[in-house]
């Protein structure tokens, strides 16, 4: 009988182990897996133990955390809902269960610690890496349960990241600046520590040596993450006489929502004298004066993307550690004008 497991598990590509756990309807396989593994077994005859209600796979935690608040705070919860939606429909359909956990300026360490606490069947875990230094997420090399980052992405670390393409939707705004006769280009940036805030700066330069632009530092600025924030801070800019381009591309859209305000106030007109471009089609974009251009972000494909990353982690703990990134869509609105 050993044999034939060893067969099916051959045929199957996975381990012994795996054919075990679903030949004796086992949490702890990823549905497709299952389903081949099934499948496999009753070509070769092998009796499968069937059960009379679907197995429960087991309980995935998603924490949600905010280790300073600057991006992680009411204004992106739908945002963040998203990315809980895709998690959440996607572990139903392979019935896990997931279960949600906050944590506001909590010690790194107690959060790695509360992975494996209070949930018997808890399978693994996928984390909002927003606000998560290199060095935190280093620090849950100490959990052995599988784990995913979602909406972070880092190079030389051995895990499992899914995040937005930052390079490809920045050279989308750099590019429909373009089309629209606007080559003096400027940013809008912030100093808080977020690693997608630090790849679009990158993006943003990047794409502009692609195009042959120079980068006019008078027309980088340096804001607050916050809305009031960036709007105080850009208000300040302008009353000490910073020049301004015809175009400029916000890091987010809270930061575009400050910057628009400071500069109405100012007399600045958009788009007629200052284009301006956000970055992930919060629901308010569409409802500014003037409606804001900005990427929207797949955040539920995102969501889903990392569910399902984590399902294969779970199946095969040995499987090589990848980065997912996901491309977003430039959703045009009144906020750029076409340059004569």
């Amino acid at each position: 009988m050993s044999t034939r497991i060893k067969d099916i598990a051959a045929r199957a590509d996975v381990s012994i182990a795996t054919v075990s756990l679903v030949l004796n309807n086992k949490p702890g396989v990823a549905e497709e897996t299952r389903r081949r593994v099934i499948r496999i077994a009753d070509e070769m005859n092998y009796a499968v133990r069937r059960p009379i209600n679907p197995v429960e796979q087991g309980t995935i935690r998603f924490l949600k955390i905010a280790r300073h608040g600057h991006t992680v705070n009411r204004d992106h919860n739908v945002f963040i809902s998203d990315y809980i939606d895709g998690i959440v429909q996607t572990a139903k359909r392979s019935r896990f269960k997931t279960e949600i956990m906050t944590f506001e300026t909590t010690p790194i360490e107690e959060i790695v610690r509360s992975v494996t606490e209070d949930a018997d069947d808890l399978v693994g875990a996928i984390v909002l890496g927003t606000e998560l230094s290199r060095e935190d997420v280093d620090t849950f090399s100490r959990v052995t349960l599988p784990l995913v980052f979602l909406d972070t992405f880092l190079d030389y670390l051995p895990f499992d990241f899914v995040d937005m393409n930052n390079d490809d939707s920045v050279y989308k705004i750099i590019s429909h600046f373009l089309e629209h006769g606007h080559n003096t280009i400027g940013m809008v940036q912030s100093s808080i520590h977020t690693r997608n805030f630090h790849l679009r700066t990158v993006a943003y330069r990047t794409a502009m040596a692609f195009f042959d632009l120079p980068v006019d530092e008078r027309y980088v600025y340096d804001v607050d993450s916050t809305f009031p924030g960036a709007y105080a801070d850009m208000k300040r800019l302008i009353a000490q006489g910073a020049e301004l381009p015809t175009a400029l591309f916000c890091t987010n859209d809270i930061i575009a929502f400050g910057v628009l305000k400071a500069l109405k106030e100012a007399g600045i007109r958009i788009p007629e004298d200052v284009s301006v471009i956000g970055f992930d089609d919060l629901p308010t974009a569409a409802l500014m004066d003037p409606p804001l251009t900005s990427i929207a972000v797949s955040k539920f494909e995102i969501g889903s993307a990392a569910a399902t990353r984590l399902f294969s982690r779970i199946d095969e703990p040995d499987l090589p550690p990848v980065k997912i990134v996901i491309g977003g869509t430039l959703m045009e609105r009144r906020s750029v004008a076409r340059r004569r």
